[in-house]
């Protein structure tokens, strides 16, 4: 018998798991989401649960574009869910890396980069849920380890359809998922 406590939250890695990863992409005209992707947001926004992000986005750090750019793709990503019904409650984003170029954003090991649990933390604490109730899913093995330093199950997405993918690791978890 499963004594989990029910299921409130799934975060997402971005780029690669919701959208095609063409390499630091900021541009909303270059918003190519991955097969699925769209539906399991919906999916999971009509199961009611918290549908958060958490992205290493280093390119800001690196000077490649600005935080401004970055939110209006992602206010892009809202936008072109909301006709299906989905919805992503909070991105949180980690500009930080060693070598960025932005001397605020320079940090070796920022706490926020995952592997580091920092934005997932962040999001539990802002959404008043335990680690028992959250899951994440990614495609690097650093966002299922930053799953497991916050104390959540992880998720490895081989690729494919996101929709299939989610409903296969979480059908048992949340009735009424599809």
């Amino acid at each position: 018998m499963d004594t989990s406590p029910p299921l409130a939250a799934v975060f997402l890695d971005r780029d690669g798991v919701l959208n095609i990863d063409h390499g630091y992409v900021s541009d909303p005209a270059r918003l190519d989401w991955i097969d699925g992707a769209r539906e399991a947001v919906a999916a999971l926004t009509r199961a009611g649960l918290r549908v958060m992000v958490v992205t290493n986005q280093s390119g800001v750090g690196r000077g490649y574009f600005d935080e401004a750019a970055m939110h209006r793709f992602h206010a892009e990503m809202q936008r072109q869910l909301a006709p299906l019904g989905g919805r992503i409650e909070a991105f949180y984003f980690a500009p930080h890396h060693e070598d960025a170029a932005v001397e605020a954003y320079r940090v070796a090991d920022h706490p926020d980069r995952k592997p580091n649990p920092g934005m997932l933390l962040r999001g539990l604490a802002d959404s008043g849920l335990t680690p028992a109730q959250a899951v994440i899913i990614g495609d690097k093995d650093s966002d299922v380890e930053a799953g497991r330093r916050a104390g959540m199950p992880g998720y490895l997405f081989p690729g494919g359809d996101l929709h299939a993918f989610v409903v296969e690791v979480l059908g048992d978890r949340v009735p009424g998922l599809k």
